[in-house]
């Protein structure tokens, strides 16, 4: 079975489309494969060469280091990505104010969640989830409060980061 999120970190959605000049500066989606540059699976070396992240919490003894997207700091005791030494980057956290390409972000309901994901799932400690469409090897997490999303992730199967 694959490994859940059991802890809340990150979030936010937007999925903009229209013009190719509208596109450029829309944020891009949460999935299938990552978010912008940063992509699952990506070594450590990889992603910090994209630019577009920036170290937060070192592994240490632990398998995985805790990072920022530059972009979107989060808060104090907070990260917006995991990078595990065995899988690469393992799990992504929804910025505030980007979705998922079925536009499901911080704020949807789980009503507009199970529309949007029909296949949703819940895991043995009682987080949604679902395969990721269009990435088989992924899923997104949704953590709700009173029915509405308040932190959303996207990460690998295989991820060893979080349980």
């Amino acid at each position: 079975m694959r490994k859940m999120i059991g802890a809340v970190l990150a979030g936010g959605a937007l999925l903009v489309t229209g013009t190719p000049a509208l596109a450029q500066s829309a944020k891009p989606a949460l999935g299938p494969y990552g978010y912008g540059q940063v992509k699952l699976g990506m070594s450590t070396k990889k992603a910090k060469a994209t630019g577009k992240i920036v170290l937060k919490m070192a592994a240490g003894q632990g398998s995985c280091s805790g990072w920022d997207l530059k972009a979107h700091p989060t808060g104090k005791d907070r990260v917006g990505l995991y990078i595990s030494k065995r899988v690469g980057v393992a799990v992504i956290f929804a910025p505030k104010g980007v979705r998922t390409p079925r536009g499901i972000g911080i704020g949807s309901t789980m009503k507009q969640v199970k529309k949007a994901y029909p296949g949703l799932k819940t895991s043995p400690g009682g987080i949604p989830y679902v395969s990721v469409p269009g990435n088989p090897k992924a899923y997104y997490a949704f953590f709700a409060d009173k029915g509405k999303l308040e932190e959303l992730a996207l990460g690998l199967d295989t991820q060893d980061c979080v349980s």
